[in-house]
């Protein structure tokens, strides 16, 4: 072989190693981004990593207060009837009252409700067994956003109403239907007016992410993995109320059979205004959860139509929920409020 083909044999091996090479650190870029594995417990807890673990619900950690039991009937949302007992029935048990309840707590897309009054603790309450009762009241809500109580909700409203005040032998009295329809529709059209829905979306510049890689970012911010595939969430400060953010990327790709090859290129987070207390500071940190994962899984910050949005943008929203706050707190529909939980919904 002369010096020629040797050296041709040579270059030639030099560009096919190169090439594959090159291949493989192209295919290791586009990789979807993993998790890291989590390192060994040392005896000094503060150089832990934090990533995604077994965390045990007893724990301090999610020792959280409950919110205040309260009536679940406001006059300020509700249409409510009276309902009195006959004179010679001057009480009524739980366990009648219960036997009495319709099958459904429903008139039409509308949530409806009994409330006893609790003759031991001198409350209105939900009817529980054992407990006694000198009253009752049946309510439906004006409006949700399904829209306002129409009169064939009304109408199912009364029918459920009679039928349990028949099953206990006691009357009812309505409020009139056309004042209710009414109050219904401006109810409505405020709450209509006032709904406020915010989402970001973080797009990955580079490498797409594994749900793997998403979650442990988002665990590094205090995001829990929710009840829905491709779903986190950031708890409320109180248990059982809605959290103050959703986190959200594709369920299919958590559904995978391999779900670290699953290539994710975006996620979002989501605000509902109404549902969060407005001491939690929701779009603060609504805010620098969307900074603080963009930075740390090379993403940007955009709308929905993938638009970039800028700080000045930011400190408009900021301004603007100011003011829907102060305008739902001065309607007595606070933010995170009961009521407003249960308008908005």
């Amino acid at each position: 072989m002369s010096n020629l083909q040797i050296g041709l044999a040579i270059a030639g091996g030099i560009v096919l190693a190169g090439v594959v090479a090159h291949g493989a650190w192209s295919s290791r870029r586009s990789a979807p981004r993993q998790a890291q594995p989590l390192q060994e417990p040392t005896d000094d807890t503060s150089a832990m990593e934090p990533g995604l673990t077994e965390v045990d619900a007893d724990t301090p950690a999610f020792n959280l207060p409950r919110p205040p039991a309260r009536p679940a009937m406001d006059s300020l949302i509700d249409v409510i009837a009276t309902i009195a007992l006959d004179p010679a029935t001057p009480a009524v048990s739980g366990d009648a009252a219960l036997a009495a309840m319709p099958a459904t707590r429903r008139a039409g897309t509308k949530p409806f409700s009994v409330e006893g009054f609790n003759l031991n603790t001198q409350v209105w309450e939900v009817p529980a067994a054992g407990q006694r009762y000198g009253g009752f009241q049946a309510g439906v809500q004006l409006a949700n956003r399904s829209g306002a109580l129409n009169d064939i909700e009304y109408s199912e409203y009364v029918v459920k109403t009679q039928a349990f005040a028949d099953a206990i032998n006691a009357t009812p009295e309505f409020p009139e239907m056309i004042d209710e329809v009414a109050r219904a529709r401006e109810l409505d059209h405020f709450a209509s007016a006032h709904d406020a829905q915010l989402g970001f979306t973080i797009r990955a510049r580079n490498a797409s992410w594994s749900p793997g890689y998403i979650h442990q970012n988002a665990a590094r911010l205090g995001f829990v993995a929710g009840a829905i595939p491709g779903r986190m969430v950031l708890p409320a400060a109180a248990e059982g109320l809605p959290p103050v953010l959703v986190l959200g990327f594709d369920s299919q790709a958590a559904l995978a059979d391999d779900p670290a090859q699953s290539a994710i290129r975006e996620l979002s987070l989501h605000l509902d205004v109404a549902q969060v207390d407005r001491g939690e500071q929701p779009f603060v940190r609504m805010r620098e959860t969307a900074n603080a994962l963009a930075q740390a899984m090379e993403g940007v910050v955009t709308d929905d139509h993938g638009q970039p949005l800028a700080p000045q943008t930011m400190d408009m929203i900021a301004a603007d929920l100011q003011v829907l706050y102060d305008t739902l707190e001065q309607r007595d529909i606070a933010a995170g409020s009961p009521i407003a939980r249960r308008l908005f919904s």
